[in-house]
This record gives C-alpha cells, structure tokens and sequence, in this order.
C-alpha cells in the first residue's frame, strides 16, 4: 500500500507539473519576464518557505547547522536546475506544453538515470551503482537501453515539430502557441532537459539535511521540504538575475505597476501557477519518501508529466490545422518517450 500511495502522491506532483504553465496563459500585456519572476517568488521562496514552517521542527537551525559542503552542493546543484527551469519555461513559451514537455522530460528522465553513475564511477570508490556497475547488470542494460529509446522518441517529436512548422500558417500557430519556433524551442529544451535533472542530484546532495529533520521529529513524508528551501534559493537566483535583467533591456519593469494592464488578475494568475510548480516538488518528495528510490521515482515524475502535459496540449488545440499523418507522428513519439521511462523504471526495479 505505501508503494501504491508513492505512486499517487508522483502522479499528483506530475499533474501539478504537467499543469503549472495554464495559469500564465491568461496574464494579460505583461511581459514573459515579468510573470515568470512574480510566479518564481511564489515557487521558489515563499510557498517552499511556508511548507517547510508547517512541517519541519526548526527547519532554519537545521540548515543554519548543516554542512557547508552539503549546503554547497545543494544551492548549486539548486542554480544548474534553475537554469534549466528558466529555459523550461522558454520551451513552453515556443513550443507549447505538449511538444515541449515530451521533449524536456524524455532528456531530463535520460541524463537523471545516466549522470549518477558515471559521476560516482569517476569521482567516488563506490563499487554499486556506478556506470560498470550497470553494464554488468541486466537492470544496467535496461536503463541504457532505455535512454536510448528516449532518445529515439525525442527525435520524433522533434520531427512532428518540424511537420508542424510546414503545415500549419502562422496565424494558426500563433492561436495555439502564440510565439511558436521550432529552432529556438528545441535548443533551449534540451538545455532544459539535461539540467533539470540537477533537481534529483540536488535532492541526494541535500539528504543529510532531510535525515536531520527526521531525527528532530519532522514526519519521514516531509522531510525533502527542508532541502527544498536552499535547492529552490539556488532556482530563485538564477531565474531572478535572468529576470530582472530582461525588464532591464526590455524596458518592463513599468509592468509590476502598469494600471493599464488587470494588475490583481496578472499577480494572482502568476502566484496560482508558481504555487502549482512548487506543488510538483512537494507531492514528489513525498513519493519518493515512501518509494526510497530516487531514480524509479524520478522516472515516474517524468512519466506522468509527459502524459498529463500531452492532454493538455489536445485540450488546448496545440495541434489545431495539423494533419492527421503529423499527430500520429507525434502519438508514435510521446508513447516511445513513455516506453523509455518504463524502460528506466524497470532497470531501476531490477538494480
């Protein structure tokens, strides 16, 4: 039973996930910086701060007294995944939810599963779970092959993308994803999706600070939401530099203030859809609480982000004025992506 409420509880981060980026849909004549960042204070700030307070007994002096070394390697793991937020969200800006999440999550669930390995054969004396370790093992075998698949699966939603590109005007793209660009969507997915996975390596770096929660009486569900506070610092401040300077060269700072603009609607719009992102985590860390398998469980936070954002996409009509032929292309995609995670999960079961 605990295995299958760890299954629900990553099936509701990756709902949360899947569906954080609907609300900024309806911010009206603000620029994509200045939501971004209004929805960035709430995710990465101060809904995790208000989660941590409810759940974590003296979760400040539990980080004011942690390792250096680990608070090190928490916050800047937490920068590298910042900045594969940032473009996460110039992904769903170009390419739209569907498209841009198969696309981001297919790598981000492939360098999850293959990273750790390589960094412990390389930098550690480990002798499980290491890189040779899985090529000697038949779960190996399957998480390579795995991230093989995902990667097959990547490059045909690639090529959807590209029959979508042909096929469909301008006018439409734009009713669908308004600022729709295949190049410079794909580029910044797969920035998104290689550093993205630095959120698991940071949870893994933060451990420590999790199993001194538990220790002073915070409930084992819980205890990622202390880490969750530095990793989520280091996102706040690659997101907020980036930010903040594009209202500088853009001119937008005027936005925060512009009464010509649905002021409440815009900053309550962005708060809603920050407060969704950070809700992935919370759920997420609470899966995998109760799984104890950081991989397994990233791969089915992967897994069901790909299937809810899909949905969304058709809700939306993301692929209005394609051709039939050009959404079995994309079918034949996202299900090899989805093949893949299972691939990667299964490996994992076996190791």
């Amino acid at each position: 039973m605990l295995i299958v409420l760890g299954v629900i509880y990553h099936f509701i981060g990756g709902f949360a996930a899947g569906s954080f980026y609907i609300p900024f849909k309806e911010v009206r004549r603000w620029s994509w910086e200045s939501y971004w960042l209004i929805g960035g204070l709430a995710s990465w700030l101060l809904v995790p701060l208000l989660a941590a307070w409810l759940t974590i007994p003296d979760f400040t002096a539990i980080i004011l007294e942690a390792d250096p070394v680990t608070l090190l390697w928490t916050y800047l793991f937490g920068v590298l995944w910042g900045i594969g937020g940032l473009t996460f969200g110039l992904t769903m800006r170009y390419l739209g939810l569907s498209l841009g999440m198969s696309v981001v999550m297919g790598l981000t669930s492939a360098f999850g599963s293959l990273v750790p390995p390589i960094y412990r054969d390389l930098f550690t004396d480990a002798s499980e779970q290491t890189l040779t370790a899985m090529l000697a093992s038949a779960g190996g075998h399957w998480v390579l092959w795995g991230v093989a698949v995902s990667l097959v699966g990547i490059a045909i939603c690639g090529r959807a993308g590209m029959m979508k590109e042909r096929e469909v005007s301008e006018e439409t793209k734009q009713r669908s994803v308004a600022e729709f660009s295949l190049g410079r969507g794909l580029t910044v997915a797969v920035i998104s999706g290689v550093l993205s996975a630095c959120f698991s390596y940071a949870i893994s770096a933060g451990h420590p600070m999790a199993a001194e929660a538990v220790e002073r009486g915070a409930d084992p569900l819980f205890q990622n939401n202390v880490s969750f506070v530095v990793i989520l610092l280091g996102g706040l401040t690659t997101n907020a530099l980036w930010c903040l300077g594009l209202n500088a060269r853009n001119r937008s700072f005027g936005d925060y203030a512009n009464r010509e603009t649905p002021l409440v609607r815009n900053y309550l719009l962005s708060v809603i859809a920050g407060t969704t992102w950070f809700l992935q985590f919370f759920f997420y860390g609470m899966g995998e609480s109760l799984l104890d398998n950081d991989a397994s469980s990233w791969v089915l936070h992967m897994s069901f982000i790909i299937v809810v954002s899909n949905l969304w996409g058709l809700f939306f009509r993301e692929w209005q004025g394609t051709s039939r032929r050009n959404r079995q292309v994309l079918i034949v995609g996202v299900v090899t992506i989805l093949l893949s995670v299972l691939m990667v999960g299964y490996g994992n079961y076996l190791r």
